[in-house]
Formats: C-alpha cells, structure tokens, sequence
C-alpha cells in the first residue's frame, strides 16, 4: 500500500549534510511517481508495485529479464498524435528516429501520419524495410556516403538536408546519374548559443554540423544548388541544439534563416517554399525540468517565422519540425535489479544495478541527470542519498548521479529510471562484452518484445576469429 513520509524535520536536516554540489532535499514521498517524468500509465497497484499499460514491473522483470527498456506503445502515440494535432496540416512533422528507431516505431508513425528523419544507411534501412513511404523520409547527416546517397536518391526520399559544398555536388551528381532531380534543403549554422551541453548544441559556428551563415558561405551554398541539374532546392534548414526549453534561440534562428530566405529572393527571384527549424525540445527527466506542450510550442513557431516573414516581405514558407527525444524521451523506463548495496560513510551509498553505461551513456556524456524509483514494492525507511551505479569497469559509470532511495533498499529489489526512452537504447555498447538489453513495448496490459536481448551467440558470430 501507498505509504506516506511521516518525519518532516528529518528531510529539514538532510539540506546540512549533503556533499558540495548537491543542494536538493529528499522529496517529501519516496514511493511517489511524478508524471512529469513517467509515461502515462504507469501507476502503483495496490501491493506498491509499479505498473505501466496494466502491466506490473515485477512481471514484466520475470517474463524478459533485467535490464530492459520497457516503452509505452498508447503514451508514444499519444505524443506523436499531439505534435501531429499542434501542427495542423499546414506544417510537417518529421520524427528524428536517431532517438530511437525500430521497424514497430516505424509502424506507429506511419499510422499517426508522421514523417520521419534519418541520418544513416542503417536508419533508412530500417524505414524502408517497416514501410515508410519514402517520399515522407528525410535524410540528415553531415558525411553521408556516397552508397547512403545513392540508396536515398533511388528509394526517393521527400529530402536530403546538405550539409557540405561537397556534398551539394556529390547528390546532384548522383541524382544525375540516376536521372532524377532530387529534392534538398540547406543546413545553415546561424551562430545560435543553445543553452544546452556544449556537445549538443549544434547552431554555434565552431563544430561540424551544417554550412555556416557568417561570411557568405551558405549565400554561396544556395548559388551552387540553384545552378545544378540534379537538385531541386526547397528549403533552408536549421538546428540550434538539444534539450532546449527555452524559445528565445529559436527566435533568433528563424530571424536570421528568414534573412537569408530574403537575401535569396533578392538575389535570384525565388522564394524557398520551406523552413525546417529542427527540433531539440526539451522533456522532463527530473521533477525540475518544465517542458512545453506540443500546441504551445507550435504556436510560437509558427508565430515567430509568420511574423519575420511579415517584416522581410515574403511568403510565409511551409514550418517542418523534427521532435525525436520529445516525443519517445518520455515513453520508456529502464527496468534494472539491484546488485549490490554499499554505504560510504559520510558520503553516500552506491547501489550498483545490472546494467550501467552501456545502456545509458548519457550520464557519463553530458553529465545528464536522471531521477530513479523503488518500483518493486513501496517502502516507509528514511531516504538514502544514493548514487546508482553500473557493473562496468569505469568509475564514471554512472546512471544516476545524485538520487533518494530508502534505506532499505537491498539486492533483489527493481528500481527503474524514466524517460530513458530516446538516446539510450540508440545509443547502447556492447562494452565489457556486455549484452545490450531488450525493448518491450507495453500496451493494454499486453507486452512484447519488439527489439529482442542480445545474446553471446549474436557477440561471437561476429567474432571471426
């Protein structure tokens, strides 16, 4: 049964004795799950067991094993139909399956009339043999082989994004020798300082991502584009970054991609008849983070290009966004056991988990930071600052930096982090030759497997020898 914390002053003292760095108090209820952070079904049973899609996470843990990404199939959809609905029919919404991507999410988003970006063979691959139609894929990448080029041009995608003079010649070349025009949109950098980690922020002019505005190269970019054959350019695209919450980056990029938009017109008497603004919104992984809704965000956007457009006198192109982490970032969990309980004096204690960063880098990468939950029962012991811990050998290997967990936590119990559902399971290693963990995606009080456990039989057979 839901158990309540009963000892105010204790949490009072916690705030003195926190280590350096670390200034939050333990929440008031341990045994409580803020839906910020959860998907939208998960609840507690009446035994204090976690549940999500009808479907306790002791059975879930006992049918597949641990860890495992469990993925809430109606809260996907649910989010996909709600950048769908926010957008309306005038602007595209295109999902960036490098979040996550399986043939199944595939299939979802072709049946909630969903576009769906790419920046892989291996992405298209996927989307083609699900069913995607091809002219609703957009293809990203900033060095897309000349293979991954000629795949996409014969598939017929709806886009290739240009990220290069090279490669604005290596398509058109392609789409020559195919005998086809190729549609394409230009990545501009716009000088753009998400405030965002440094290693995700993608609109500053010093990285790798796009064609920069400054200096005229992505003037002399269009100029290029506009002269060849093989290429029918539709648009400017632009990406300021990850993990935003606030507007304000987005307003300056679309200022300044409108201004090129108008500097185009000028110079060749064509009006692009699109804008892709990326996508890059941020979800909730802690109860401080808060998110905007799909229709508060689309209204902005499409406020924000409207009115540049207005002042720069030119026809207010087609919107296409790219939502990846905010639509799938908050439909999974990860499942874990706990192995081992060790207390540091005066420290903290470690609760080290049976899987780590080979199932979410993200910690050790961007300092991300998570929250995590007993799930396995409910518990009334006092809060336990916690940090949980993979089986790795690496002592950055981390899940959760900085947590409260009771202090009767012991091995054999199921503690789950959420909104593990974009970059992880995408971004997971077989390091320490460990087996990367099943997805399985809950529905109805039904579950399946839709990306299966690896096993040391797929490890060795593609050990050669």
């Amino acid at each position: 049964m839901h158990l309540p914390r009963k000892d105010g002053r204790q949490r009072q003292l916690w705030i003195g004795v926190l280590p350096e760095g670390h200034y939050a108090a333990p929440p008031a209820d341990l045994n409580a799950l803020d839906p910020k952070v959860w998907s939208q079904t998960v609840r507690r049973d009446d035994d204090g067991v976690l549940t999500v899609g009808g479907i306790p996470a002791t059975r879930l843990a006992e049918e597949f094993g641990t860890p495992a990404y469990v993925l809430d199939e109606d809260d996907f959809r649910a989010r996909a139909r709600a950048w769908r609905t926010a957008f309306g029919s005038g602007a595209d919404v295109f999902y960036a399956g490098k979040a996550f991507l399986s043939r199944a999410v595939v299939r979802w988003l072709d049946e909630e009339g969903l576009n769906l970006d790419v920046c892989s063979g291996g992405e298209l691959a996927t989307a083609l043999s699900a069913g995607m139609p091809a002219e609703r894929i957009a293809f990203h990448g900033n060095n897309k082989s000349p293979e991954e080029i000629h795949r996409a041009v014969a598939a017929g995608v709806g886009r290739i994004v240009l990220d290069s003079f090279q490669e604005i010649v290596r398509v058109a070349h392609i789409a020559q020798e195919l005998g086809t025009r190729q549609r394409v949109q230009i990545r501009v950098t716009v000088g753009v300082e998400a405030h965002t980690h440094e290693f995700i922020a993608t609109a500053h002019e010093d990285q790798k991502f796009g064609i920069p505005l400054a200096g005229g190269q992505a003037a002399e970019a269009v100029r290029r584009a506009l002269k060849l054959d093989g290429l029918e350019l539709i648009g400017l695209h632009s990406h300021i970054g990850s993990q935003i919450f606030d507007m304000s980056g987005f307003e300056v990029a679309a200022h300044r991609v409108v201004g090129l938009l108008k500097d185009i017109r000028d110079e060749h008497g064509v009006e692009l008849p699109e804008i892709d603004l990326g996508g890059g919104l941020g979800i909730a992984y802690t109860s401080d983070d808060d998110p905007r809704e799909p229709h508060e965000i689309a209204k902005a956007l499409t406020e924000i290009v409207g009115r540049e457009c207005e002042a720069a006198r030119l026809t207010t192109p087609r919107i296409s966004v790219e939502p990846g982490r905010a639509i799938v970032g908050p439909t999974a969990f990860t499942l874990y056991e706990v192995g081992t309980v060790k207390p540091l004096q005066g420290l903290r204690t470690y609760v080290s988990v049976d899987g780590g960063m080979s199932d979410n880098i993200r910690t050790a990468l961007y300092d991300a930071e998570y929250t995590v939950a007993l799930v396995s029962r409910t518990s009334d012991a006092e809060p336990m600052l916690s940090r949980v811990v993979g089986k790795h050998c690496e002592s950055g290997d981390i899940v959760v930096r900085d947590a409260f967990l009771p202090a009767d936590l012991a091995p054999g119990d199921l503690i789950a982090v959420p909104a593990t559902g974009a970059y992880c399971r995408s971004m997971a290693s077989n390091y320490n030759h460990v087996l990367r963990p099943p997805v399985v995606a809950v529905r109805d009080g039904e579950a399946r497997v839709i990306v299966r456990r690896e096993t040391e039989e797929d490890l060795l057979r593609l050990d050669v020898g």
